[in-house]
Formats: structure tokens, C-alpha cells, sequence
């Protein structure tokens, strides 16, 4: 398969845009026209029998799945079930995300004409609605809901690129720029204004359906002195304030569970009562279990104890982990003076890391010094973070859209690998991430800036 190439905008002849070649779909006839539709009943049960989910005449691809039918109606279908406002259709969802992508496209100049945005449109729609690739949940959430239903938020908390402007301006209706990033690295300052401006702006990204991770190591230890006198509170203690909120989105947001990360330096004087606080809940947990309370997924024993809404990680570095291969000692060190603080055996330190992983699965470990090695901008600074899941570490305020390939859908049945059609799926898809990144909002404006420069895909 050969696919036209884009002009290149430094000549003065020919089209100054994309061209979309027609792979899956045909001029003149809808992409969902070539789908056999069907209607279901979606619904969902939890580990107890009891149904936590039903909608009836929900219509979706012959061809899907059961689960893929429950998961789309659950969770991306817009509206309040048994509302007119309620979609009920797949075609609905994929139309709503993937014309105003198009449209976006287009008015933003990247396709060479009107007939070349709607090729576009029509193959997005093909590759959406057969299962071929999906975009992250974000973007079914939120596109869309303004530029195809009309509605409108009144939040003025969030920042977008300005086109026309050439700057980032706040935006006073943040459906119409709609969060679609699903991964977010945020930086905290040791101040209590920015420590408590954090928990804002993760509670935004959590209402609308987003992840994001935080490298506490900025926050003085709780064993420092403070200039005023007394003492910090230490970064364990404003987790707990980040772990509640997580926890109130979680149970009242609209999309769906909080996702967060956070990270410590193995060099914070904190290090071992974060390496074990995850552990001590786990264990509060089991007393509880043992007296009758309910352990299941989403019951009262979890929902008692603290930071179960959230993933931690030590970052190490390629010096800690000789030391603990030559069972040496490592030091702790000041956050502000970078004086020692204490001087401990780096296995003890490992060993308490693996009996925490083993316990309840946290903290896990990143390596620090291989992940900066392998930064693709490191003059523009450090990582320090990652995203929930850690496939996404990048810079302090960046955010990254991502999207999903069904492998499958190119294997034939003697499993060779349709190569070509795999390639303009990935163009399809890039093209749409990359229109997505301007036409989004983001939480701050620093966020919004790093978005518009360097364009995190995945």
C-alpha cells in the first residue's frame, strides 16, 4: 500500500496539508454503514451477584463482545442513564470523538482540503468503531460533548494553547478545550501553597478521568528544622491529604477510579517510613479482616485505611544499587542543605523495599540513573517522575496522550502480519494525538505549554 506524502510547505505549488489516502472506507458511504449493528442489554454484577450496572438497547457491532459492550456502556457512554441526553449507541461515541477531531483538523490546517478531512473522518471512524486502535479514556469521556451536544462548563481552572494568539490563555469553558491527556507528571515546590495548589489540580485531572504521578522528594523531611522553629510535617503526611482526595473522586467523580503516583529519592530522610507505610496499612487491613469487616475489592476494610489510592515508587540510582550489591552503607541527605542526615546499610534498605512489594505490592522501584540516560531532551532537565502506570517519564509538568493498536486485526490466518495496513493505522491514529495536544486543556499553564512544545505521544 503506498499513501499519497504530505506537501512539503516550503514550495510554492501543491497542496499545503495532509493527504488521506481511503484504506477501510469508500466515497460516499458512512463507515458505519458497512457495520452490522445489533442491540444488547449491558450489564455488570459485582463479586457479589448484585448488579451495579444495567442499559437496556444498547446498540453496538455485531461483532463486539459481550465485555466490550458492558465496558463502552459503563464507562463512555455520555449522560445519566435513563436520560435523553443518555447515549446508547457506539455509533454515537465514535461519531461525537472522531468528527471533532476531524473538524479540529481541519480548522486548524492540517489537511489539504475539506474532502481530504473528511477521508480522514471516515478512516478514523472505520479504525474506531472496527476495534482496530482506541484512544485513551480521556478522550471518550470528554471530546466532543461541547462541539457536537452543545454543552458547556463554566470551569475556569484549566489552560490551552490560543491559535490565533500564538500563547496559553485560561479557558472559561473546559469541554469546549477537553482534558484527553491521560497521563500527567506534576512537580510540588516545598511550600504549603503549592503542596496544597497539587491536590487542586489532581482532583481536576481525577474528575475528568486522567492519572497522574509526583515526585515528593522536594518536601523537606519531617526531621528538619524549620527557620521559624519547629518541625515540617514530611511528605508521608501530605500524602495522606492527596490519598483522600483521591479517594472522594474515586467514589463521586463520573469516569472513573483516581489514578496516582508517587515517588521518593532512596537519598530522602524520609525514605523508610515511606518504604513501609503502605505495608503497616496492609497489616491494619488484615486485623480487620480477621474481625469480620469486609475485604473485597471497593469494601469498608480498604476504604478504612490510607494511601490505597495511590502507586509508590523509590527511584534508585546505579550508586545505591552497588552499594547494595557490595553491601555497603548509603546516606541520607538534607533536602535543602544536602547534609547527611543518616548513614544506613543500603541492603536493609532493599530488603524492606522487596518485603513491602511482597506484603501489598508496594513501593516498587525505578531506576533513576538508566531512565535519565535514556531521556530523549535531558538539556531541557531531569526526570524525576512518572505517570501512574511508569510508561510514560518525562519532564516535571508535561502530560501525554496515548492510544492503543489491536495487533490482532492485522494477523491473517496463517499469521502473517498485514504491514502496510498496520503503518497507516499508526498515521491515523499520530495524526489525531498530535490534532488532540492544541486542542486540549490542562491544569496549569506550564503543563499546557511543555503539551504544545514537545507533544508527549504514545
Amino acid at each position: 500500500m503506498s499513501e499519497r506524502k504530505t506537501s512539503d510547505t516550503n514550495q510554492t505549488s501543491g497542496p499545503k496539508g495532509l493527504m488521506i489516502n481511503r484504506v477501510f472506507s469508500s466515497k460516499n458511504r458512512s463507515p458505519f454503514d458497512d457495520i452490522e449493528w445489533e442491540t444488547r442489554k449491558a450489564s455488570i454484577t459485582d463479586d457479589k451477584g448484585n448488579t451495579i450496572f444495567v442499559q437496556d438497547n444498547v446498540e453496538v457491532p455485531k461483532s463486539w463482545s459481550m465485555l466490550a459492550t458492558n465496558v463502552v456502556a459503563s464507562k463512555y457512554f455520555y449522560g445519566d442513564i435513563g436520560s435523553k441526553t443518555r447515549e446508547n449507541s457506539v455509533r454515537q461515541l465514535v461519531h461525537r470523538v472522531t468528527r471533532t477531531i476531524a473538524n479540529w483538523g481541519m480548522d486548524k490546517g492540517y489537511f489539504a482540503s475539506p474532502d481530504e478531512a473528511e477521508n480522514y473522518y471516515n478512516e478514523l471512524t472505520h479504525i474506531c468503531v472496527n476495534q482496530y486502535g482506541s484512544f485513551n479514556s480521556p478522550v471518550w469521556f470528554n471530546v466532543g460533548l461541547s462541539q457536537v451536544y452543545g454543552h458547556r462548563s463554566y470551569s475556569t481552572s484549566s489552560f490551552a494553547w490560543n491559535n490565533e494568539l500564538r500563547q496559553i490563555n485560561p479557558v472559561d469553558n473546559s469541554l469546549e478545550y477537553p482534558q484527553a491527556s491521560a497521563c500527567f507528571i506534576q512537580a510540588v515546590e516545598d511550600t504549603m501553597e503549592d503542596i496544597m495548589r497539587l491536590a487542586s489540580s489532581e482532583a481536576m485531572l481525577f474528575k475528568h478521568g486522567s492519572g497522574t504521578g509526583t515526585d515528593l522528594s522536594t518536601i523537606r523531611s519531617s526531621r528538619a528544622k524549620l527557620s521559624c522553629g519547629g518541625t515540617p510535617s514530611g511528605p508521608l503526611s501530605f500524602m495522606r491529604v492527596y490519598d483522600q482526595v483521591a479517594a472522594v473522586i474515586k467514589s463521586g467523580g463520573k469516569t472513573r477510579r483516581a489514578a496516582k503516583m508517587q515517588r521518593l529519592k532512596v537519598s530522602h530522610p524520609d525514605i523508610m517510613e515511606f518504604i513501609a507505610c503502605k505495608t503497616r496499612e496492609e497489616k491494619k487491613a488484615w486485623a480487620l479482616i480477621e474481625q469480620g469487616y469486609d475485604g473485597s475489592f471497593g469494601g469498608e476494610v480498604y476504604d478504612s485505611i490510607m494511601f490505597q489510592n495511590s502507586n509508590l515508587s523509590i527511584r534508585v540510582t546505579d550508586e545505591f544499587m552497588h552499594a547494595v550489591d557490595n553491601d555497603g552503607t548509603w546516606e541520607t541527605k538534607a533536602v535543602v542543605t544536602g547534609k547527611t542526615i543518616e548513614s544506613l546499610k543500603a541492603r536493609d534498605i532493599m530488603v524492606k523495599i522487596a518485603e513491602g512489594t511482597h506484603v501489598c505490592g508496594d513501593p516498587g522501584v525505578q531506576h533513576d540513573s538508566t531512565i535519565n540516560k535514556w531521556h530523549t531532551c535531558i538539556n531541557d532537565g531531569r526526570i524525576n517522575a512518572s505517570n501512574p502506570c511508569s510508561e510514560f517519564m518525562f519532564l516535571d509538568n508535561s502530560a501525554c496522550n496515548l492510544s492503543s493498536i489491536n495487533l490482532m486485526k492485522f494477523v491473517d490466518e496463517v499469521g502473517n502480519f498485514n504491514v502496510d495496513t498496520f503503518k497507516h493505522v499508526v498515521r491515523m491514529l499520530i495524526i489525531a494525538q498530535d490534532i488532540l495536544v492544541d486542542s486540549s486543556s490542562y491544569p496549569s499553564a506550564e503543563i499546557a505549554a511543555n503539551s504544545h512544545l514537545y507533544r508527549p505521544l504514545g
